[in-house]
C-alpha cells in the first residue's frame, strides 16, 4: 500500500517501517547532524531524519525546502556503493528535490562549512517565497 502522505513520494509502509528502525540505529555522524538540524535550528526550517522518499530513505529531509541531506561514511568510497548512490540521487532528484551530500568527516571537523552550505540553500528558498 502506498503512503497517503505526499512528502513520502509514494513510499510503501515497508519503507516507512525501515525508516523507523534506522532512527533507532543512527550513526554517530547522523546523531551529531540531527542535533544541528532539529527543532528548526537552521533558518527556522523543519527537518525530518530517516525520511522515506519513494523506494529510498533519506538521512535528513526538509519538505518545505525540498532538500535532502545525505551523510557518507567510508562505505561510500566503494565503487559499487558510489554507483548505487548515483542512481539513488538521480531517482530522488526526479521529485524536484535537491540533494546535498557531506562526508562524515566534514560533519565532525568542518561543521561551520556544512551549516553554511545548508544555510545558503535555505536562504535561496526564503527569497523565493
Amino acid at each position: 500500500m502506498k503512503s497517503k502522505f505526499p512528502q513520502y513520494y509514494g513510499a510503501t509502509e515497508h519503507i516507512a517501517q525501515n525508516a523507523i528502525a534506522l532512527r533507532r540505529n543512527e550513526t554517530p555522524a547522523e546523531k551529531f547532524m540531527w542535533k544541528l538540524l532539529r527543532n528548526r535550528n537552521i533558518k527556522g526550517f523543519k527537518f525530518r531524519r530517516q525520511h522515506p522518499i519513494s523506494r529510498y530513505i533519506a538521512d535528513f529531509y526538509c519538505h518545505e525546502a525540498k532538500l535532502v541531506i545525505e551523510l557518507d561514511g567510508d562505505v561510500h568510497l566503494i565503487e559499487e556503493i558510489k554507483e548505487y548512490d548515483k542512481k539513488r540521487q538521480e531517482a530522488i532528484s526526479q521529485f524536484d528535490l535537491k540533494v546535498l551530500r557531506f562526508k562524515n568527516e566534514e560533519v565532525f571537523f568542518e561543521t561551520n562549512k556544512v551549516i553554511e552550505i545548508i544555510e545558503k540553500h535555505l536562504t535561496c528558498i526564503i527569497h523565493k517565497r
